[in-house]
């Protein structure tokens, strides 16, 4: 025994010292690694040689990261905006580039070819340089100076080894910027906030796989004054199920809450604007505050990294905001591919030749991949990206408005520079793409909107199905005049608020859309504002963060009635009380707002998933307006085909409730009292590199935070199906015109792109509790980090 004793001792030091080893080896590689990233950090204070440079530029970082940026001319301040954003943003920009461009397989491998294959199609690059040429000198010129300020930060980092090290990780170098990958990233988020050609795509698909009257009930508005359309449809069937990625589309709603309220009714007597842009949640932040100065300008906001300019925000005179309209900008035609040509299609009874881009995909760690792009006359071929096994007898080809030549940047360099309301609408005539919801304020007391863009004119159609690519019965004749877009200024209400709703009624006399986002948020918004005649900032402040939940008050009532109607023996009592007794709040530590948005959220898998395949239900779009449209007639005695055919409401809402119940419980246990929202419901900010590893997670992702709101409330915070929230305001902002040398802000979840820098996640926590910063357009800044651009020209 004592023997025995002796060699365990021994083996003991031996695993110990091993073990110690083994400590000291990952220790040490810390600290390399640790020293590595940390050698990346930009310089942010001192003095750097910027041969870039005419004059010398001053760079002031706030508390919270905001760079001041105050050049002596429009080109020095255009050249610092681009190196200040390399310098904490360069990963981000360069991926966005990459992504837009449909070339993040060189640098990612195999897995981004289907994202690739995408964009290729879309055109956007194309699309970018064909903007190009019908951009003024002045705005060249911008785009120039803007690049050459990202590639002097992009050289000096490579001489002195300081590249962000997500580089180093995916083993590659940036390459030189250029102006066509600024307008690329301005096309990009076109297609993030303007895009319905997939229910289109969807309702052909219902059309030819369910009986009339349930498909009848996917549309906004069945078409029954078009014949011609439907039977077009149904004649020419184009293969929908297992031809798109539906985890490649942007959020259904990339929307937005934004409002103006008149001086008439604030405590300062000036006007207040509001704006918190919705998008996706990520780490770094898709918005990057930045203040630009010069003799020429002097204006501050966000705007997109690889971007030069403001896109929102404000000047000395004049602050402004945006929501999207989400007009119907995009259209399907149902192409007649040639037998014996597939780049020929059907026209007026000829074939036509197509335009055909041979493009090649290279893939990191495998074979280059040839692409063809075919683009007909109405614009790219998209429903065979990702498949060309077979020779289809029909096709969609796409027409989109931000498809064809526009002119966004001078439109932001007017805007940036306007002083009154008329200088500001005629700048936005510029704004083509993506249309917008604009809310303007003056100092001069003016409130306005305006909602810009291109949106078609249709020879036949309303945009609710593809139309038929073989005959010049169809198409664009032109876009709505741009003044007859809706405008609104100075109202007697005394202020305006958009949500992403329905910004027109029956009288106005063109097409916008027929598919506007639920109402609840809009509503919420002109209910307080409707209240109140003596407004702060703080209280705007206070909206924004707001989480009534109108939606179930529009719908509980008669829900609980299905569900009480269905338990006969009372099982589910005390959650039909506690769902009763419920402020209609979507609170974190409350249990109702779980249950409500678990149910909510269930209706639609309940009534569509099984019949459809999982890829087109995942593509359908509308799923709460539509599930909205079922339950109101339902509940009207008017059940449609859906709601008969399931065996009624009360028994769809109660299967659904208690499939809820179930996930709910399997989750967080039967104790009705130890449920919360915010168990559920918590925010990432997750970094594009996290999900490549636990510890790349670890480091890369603020901690995960319960958060009230959700997808209807004006605290936007919409989520996945496993809770995470994953979209909604990065950016909040109010702007009091009393006072326009200091505004609030938050940036979630901070200002870098850098893991070592202190401004990485420092606004999570202010995200979630609404804590905003102050920002200075004038006067001291406080606490700044000064970094001085020596010119060397």
């Amino acid at each position: 025994m004592r023997e025995k004793k002796k060699c365990m001792g021994k083996w003991a030091k031996v695993l110990l010292s091993v073990f110690g080893a083994l400590v000291a080896v990952v220790i040490v590689a810390l600290i390399v690694v640790n020293t590595y990233i940390g050698k990346s950090k930009p310089f942010i204070e001192g003095e750097v040689i910027a041969d870039f440079l005419e004059k010398d530029v001053t760079v002031e970082r706030d508390t919270f990261g905001v760079p001041h940026i105050m050049a002596e001319s429009d080109a020095d301040l255009y050249r610092a905006q681009g190196y200040v954003q390399a310098q904490d943003r360069l990963f981000q920009m360069d991926m966005a580039r990459r992504q837009a461009s449909g070339r993040l397989s060189e640098v990612v491998g195999e897995v981004a070819v289907g994202t690739d294959k995408k964009f290729r199609a879309f055109s956007l690059r194309a699309a970018a340089e064909a903007s190009h040429g019908g951009y003024g000198e002045e705005a060249k010129k911008v785009l120039e100076w803007y690049a050459e300020g990202v590639n002097a930060f992009i050289e000096e980092a490579e001489q002195n080894g300081k590249l962000p090290y997500e580089f180093k990780l995916l083993g590659y170098q940036p390459e030189p910027w250029t102006a066509i990958d600024s307008l690329t990233i301005g096309k990009y988020m076109a297609y993030d906030l303007g895009g319905n050609w997939d229910s289109l795509a969807v309702r052909h698909w219902a059309l030819n796989n369910f009986p009339e009257n349930k498909a009848r009930e996917l549309f906004i508005t069945y078409p029954d004054n078009a014949p011609s359309i439907i039977q077009a449809n149904i004649a020419n069937t184009v293969t929908v199920a297992g031809r798109f990625d539906p985890d490649l589309q942007p959020p259904e709603f990339n929307g937005s809450n934004n409002w103006v309220v008149s001086g008439d009714k604030t405590a300062s007597g000036y006007p207040l604007l509001a704006d918190d842009p919705h998008l996706g949640l990520d780490t770094p932040s898709i918005w990057y505050q930045m203040h630009l100065e010069s003799p020429e300008q002097n204006v501050s906001g966000v705007i997109f990294a690889g971007i030069p300019g403001i896109i929102l925000g404000h000047n000395e005179d004049v602050a402004w905001g945006v929501t999207n309209v989400g007009p119907d900008v995009q259209d399907l035609y149902i192409e007649i591919p040639n037998p014996k040509d597939p780049t020929q299609f059907l026209y007026d009874g000829q074939w036509e030749q197509a335009q055909v881009r041979d493009e090649t995909i290279s893939v990191k760690g495998g074979e280059d991949i040839p692409f063809e792009v075919v683009v007909t006359r109405h614009g790219p071929i998209i429903s065979e990206i990702l498949y060309k096994e077979e020779d289809p007898d029909a096709l969609f080809s796409m027409q989109w408005t931000a498809l064809e030549p526009t002119k966004e940047l001078e439109a932001i360099m007017n805007m940036n520079k306007a002083t009154d309301w008329e200088g500001f609408e005629k700048a936005l005539e510029d704004f083509n793409a993506p249309a917008q919801n604009f809310v303007f304020a003056a100092k001069d007391g003016t409130i306005a909107y305006k909602a810009n863009g291109r949106i078609p004119i249709r020879k036949k159609g309303d945009a609710q199905l593809p139309v038929p690519g073989d005959s010049s019965d169809y198409g664009w004749t032109g876009y709505v005049p741009y003044d007859e877009l809706p405008r609104v200024v100075n109202p007697e209400e005394g202020f305006i608020a958009t949500a992403n709703n329905e910004v027109i009624d029956d009288s106005y006399p063109y097409h916008i859309t027929k598919k506007w986002a639920q109402p609840y948020r809009y509503e919420r918004i002109a209910e307080v504002l409707r209240a109140g005649d003596d407004f702060t900032p703080e209280d705007m402040m206070k909206l924004q963060m707001d989480q009534k939940n109108l939606y179930a008050r529009e719908f509980l009532d008669d829900l609980l009635r299905s569900i009480e109607a269905e338990d006969s023996e009372g099982e589910y009592k005390d959650i039909v009380v506690m769902l009763r007794e419920w402020d209609q709040f979507d609170s974190a530590d409350a249990a109702a707002p779980l249950v409500f948005h678990k149910l909510m959220t269930q209706l639609p898998i309940m009534m569509f998933s099984k019949e459809m395949p999982e890829d087109v239900y995942k593509l359908l779009p509308g799923k709460g307006s539509i599930t909205d449209q079922l339950l109101r007639a339902a509940y009207a005695g008017e059940p449609g085909a859906w709601v008969d055919n399931y065996g009624g409401v009360d028994k769809w809402v109660f299967d659904s409730f208690e499939q809820s119940i179930g996930e709910i419980e399997e989750l967080f246990g039967t104790k009705t009292a130890s449920w919360k929202w915010g168990d559920f419901h918590q925010v990432a900010f997750p970094h594009a590199l996290a999900g490549a590893s636990p510890i790349f997670e670890y480091f890369l992702n603020p901690k995960k935070q319960a958060i009230g709101g959700s997808n209807v409330t004006v605290q936007a915070a919409a989520f996945k199906e496993d809770g995470t929230v994953d979209h909604g305001a990065a950016w909040r902002y109010v702007a009091d015109l009393s006072d326009l040398s200091t505004t609030y802000h938050i940036v979630g979840p901070g200002q870098s792109g850098h893991m070592k820098s202190k401004w990485f996640h420092d606004q999570a926590d202010d995200w979630v509790q609404g804590d905003y910063h102050e920002t200075v357009l004038d006067g001291d800044i406080k606490d700044s980090s000064t970094l001085t651009l020596k010119a060397g020209r």
